[in-house]
């Protein structure tokens, strides 16, 4: 077997992304050269690596285990260059750290902007998961931190403090919805959703609560950012469910309204998780302590 790290990295990458497509355009390859390089290592192994199907593609047994000692020795040699570049205090150091919706777009950037300038050889390789995903993710190596829902099973992970936020419904000011101070979510699903892309962490969650409740979303339009969801709302183009955060700063700019979520899911708590800080690398380990909540 003669396979390099880009070939363990897009092989991760394609299983994590669950598609071939996906996976390449992570690891910045060309589809034809990522499925080329798959190949070959099939071919070199002498067995299938993974299933394919319309809906993707998932590891086969040998591919499972290729992923486990991949995702190993690429932490290895993360670890390896980290700590010959703090011995060469010139060297470049990534952190990979995987975060829900709510925490990356709401905390993290002012969080990591101060960071970053205090260390400005280190790079942070940052990706929107889902709480549960991440909590497995971190498990298996695939990232150093992981930052989830207050309310998810983390395991054997360890876990620190990170910032509190609730999740409110922003109406126009002649909504319905707009006189009531406050409204469980199965109330507003009666009304027409304004919400985020279907691949953000967020909207795949409310389409799950949404079933629960046996019900669908009403999607009117699906945008990038809450800050656009808001504008959208203000047009009378339907509701959002964002961050109280986030209604709070777009209410001194746009007219809406704010109600308060009664769901118990509604007040987020979230935490960061790593699978043992003292064997983070030294880099990582002073990025968790950074964003650790305040005592």
């Amino acid at each position: 077997m003669r396979f390099d790290l880009i070939d363990l990295r897009l092989f991760c990458d394609v299983v994590e992304a669950g598609s071939i497509t996906r996976g390449a355009e992570r690891a910045a390859l060309a589809l034809a050269a990522a499925s080329t390089r798959i190949r070959a290592m099939e071919q070199s192994l002498g067995a299938s690596l993974l299933t394919r199907s319309r809906q993707g593609v998932t590891p086969t047994p040998a591919g499972l285990l290729l992923l486990k000692h991949a995702r190993a020795l690429l932490e290895q040699s993360a670890r390896m260059q980290d700590e010959l570049g703090v011995m060469a205090e010139s060297g470049a150091a990534e952190v990979r750290v995987l975060a829900n919706t709510n925490a990356l777009t709401e905390f993290l950037p002012e969080a990591l902007s101060s960071f970053l300038a205090d260390h400005p050889q280190v790079s942070v390789d940052l990706e929107e998961r889902l709480s549960d995903e991440i909590v497995g993710l971190v498990a298996e190596g695939a990232a150093d931190v992981g930052i989830v829902a207050g309310t998810v099973d983390v395991g054997a992970l360890e876990t620190f403090a990170f910032r509190t936020d609730r999740f409110v419904v922003v109406t126009a000011l002649d909504h319905p919805l707009a006189q009531n101070v406050s409204a469980a979510f199965a109330q507003v699903l009666d009304y027409d959703l304004v919400g985020l892309d279907r691949a953000s962490s967020l909207q795949r969650f409310l389409a799950a609560r949404a079933g629960r409740e046996g019900r669908r979303l009403r999607l009117r339009v699906q945008l990038r950012s809450f800050d656009a969801v808001c504008r959208l709302v203000e047009c009378g183009v339907g509701v959002g469910v964002v961050p109280e955060t986030t209604a709070a700063r777009a209410v001194c700019t746009m007219n809406l309204a704010i109600v308060a979520l009664t769901d118990d899911w509604a007040v987020r708590e979230l935490k960061i998780c790593v699978r043992s800080l003292d064997e983070l690398r030294p880099i990582a380990r002073q990025l968790v302590e950074s964003l650790r909540a305040p005592p």
